[in-house]
């Protein structure tokens, strides 16, 4: 099986017979030139003449995974079934009820330790209650879950075997070029091990699969059963994991992508010692630095993680970190966006203390955070809250360069907007479906709790606050909303 966005033939299969022109046509079409234009051995002297003697090497380290769930006879059985059961048990009495066998799921693997662990993906074995692993030799043998990872959809398996199984070794992904030549082994379509090749399209790919997304891009050939299978290099190392491909239609269009090795190693590793993933928590809800939130911020571009939000009690809140502080390093590494922190702080080991530095009104500031460890219950989002509609208070005061009518917060507008007793700002009553700040979607019910980093209790400061940075020639003002649950920085333009 493939983990698929919507996930046929592969790259020239439509050259004998088909649409494509072959290598005579082109010649014959005088496209000589088109070959010669090239710099002088750029082509032929880069091209592998073979793939053929990497692949018998690699091949025996790749399995094809199938897996088979089992379904209690009553289960909702179709009509059909009901009459064949009723007619077997008038002739031969009445039988005890035995398993029946659901559905299954066909995948792919990799052997990392001759004992017998197997990597693949979490999707291919997911729901499984019979797990069986074919080698390259044809040979079978059923397979236990050692552990999973569903944040990166990685799965270790075990199975036990009474000879020494090949294996393959972990390579560097991150010393892997864009042009790099990569293989794809895998079990598309159940056909058993097949071999395709690509180049290394691109890097860090957010695919919005999970938390962690930092996926390598390949155009080597990747189809339904490939999941879970290795991406080689040409030294014959590891330096992915395929999981995914891009395909309106099901089947390969030349976009794949492949969990790097940086971090499937770590994670696997992990699953064989503890059966489970302990990541670090640091203890913040982040957002990305825009253009405009750069500029209300006062940095001079848009990089680093934006604090929307801090956990009570965590590591961040415990070291002094602040709701609208902007985490531009994370143990000496950059960050560079959003994207990048979560990865930083999930490969840092628990209880170590880290410097951050963050940028925090107008200057950066570094600051010492002992990291905690990252459990299910914060991992899980909070649902959204539900805002009940009204009538609108009667006490308000208008904003016109946001577009906004805004109120203090009382009791009777806490309760009309379901606003905790907990939290202090400053109500959005109605709004310009026009204005600059309905633009961003801030509308009835949101909370305005500060104005560039500053807290806010009445419509007054925030009319105050955001005449006194157009007076300071600013275009934009942040505001931090509290809207439906949740903390979020908007960048406003007030020009």
């Amino acid at each position: 099986m493939s983990h698929i966005f919507t996930v046929s033939a592969p790259r020239g299969a439509k050259s004998e017979g088909g649409s494509f022109p072959s290598l005579a046509g082109w010649l014959a079409a005088g496209s000589v030139a088109l070959f010669l234009s090239f710099p002088s051995g750029a082509v032929a002297d880069n091209h592998p003449p073979s793939f053929a003697d990497l692949a018998d090497e690699l091949l025996p380290t790749v399995v094809n995974v199938s897996t088979t769930q089992r379904v209690e006879e009553g289960d909702e059985p179709g009509q059909f079934e009901d009459l064949f059961r009723e007619f077997f048990e008038r002739r031969e009495g009445e039988r005890p009820r035995s398993p029946r066998r659901g559905p299954s799921s066909l995948g792919s693997g990799f052997i990392v330790d001759s004992e017998g662990y197997i990597v693949t993906n979490n999707h291919v074995i997911a729901e499984a209650d019979e797990i069986t692993v074919r080698f390259h030799d044809d040979s079978t043998a059923s397979a236990e879950v050692i552990g999973r990872d569903e944040q990166t959809d990685l799965a270790l398996l075990k199975v036990n075997s009474d000879r020494d199984l090949p294996a393959a070794s972990w390579g560097d992904s991150e010393a892997s070029r864009i042009g790099d030549w990569v293989l794809a082994i895998g079990n598309p379509f159940g056909l058993g091990g097949s071999v395709t090749a690509g180049i290394l399209s691109a890097r860090s790919r957010d695919i919005q699969a999970g938390p962690y997304d930092d996926f390598l891009q390949t155009d080597a050939a990747i189809n339904r059963g490939n999941s879970g299978g290795p991406m080689f290099n040409t030294d014959g190392d590891v330096i992915g994991v395929n999981t995914a491909i891009f395909s309106p239609t099901g089947g390969s269009i030349g976009i794949g992508f492949a969990i790097p090795s940086a971090i499937a190693e770590n994670v696997i590793e992990q699953l064989r010692e503890h059966g489970d993933v302990q990541r670090a928590w640091l203890g913040v809800r982040i957002q990305s630095v825009t253009d405009e939130l750069a500029e209300g911020l006062r940095l001079d571009e848009p990089r680093g993680a934006l604090v929307a939000s801090v956990s009570e009690g965590g590591p961040a809140e415990e070291a002094g970190i602040r709701q609208g502080d902007v985490i531009l390093e994370f143990d000496d590494q950059e960050v560079t966006d959003m994207r990048s922190l979560p990865r930083m702080v999930a490969g840092t080991r628990i209880g170590r203390a880290v410097e951050v530095v963050v940028w925090r009104r107008g200057e950066a500031q570094t600051i010492q955070v002992e990291l905690g460890r990252l459990t299910e219950e914060q991992l899980a989002r909070a649902e959204p809250q539900q805002v009940p509609q009204e009538e609108e208070n009667g006490s308000r005061q208008q904003v016109e360069s946001l577009g906004l009518s805004l109120a203090p917060l009382d009791d009777e507008l806490r309760e009309r907007y379901g606003l905790d007793e907990r939290l202090e700002g400053v109500v959005v009553t109605d709004f310009s479906s026009n204005g600059n700040a309905a633009e961003k979607g801030i509308g009835e019910g949101d909370l305005i709790v500060e104005v560039d980093q500053e807290e806010v209790r009445t419509p007054q400061e925030v009319a105050e606050k955001v005449e006194q940075a157009r007076s300071d020639g600013y275009r934009v003002v942040t505001l931090l909303i509290y809207s439906q649950g949740d903390y979020r920085w908007v960048a406003v333009n007030i020009g």
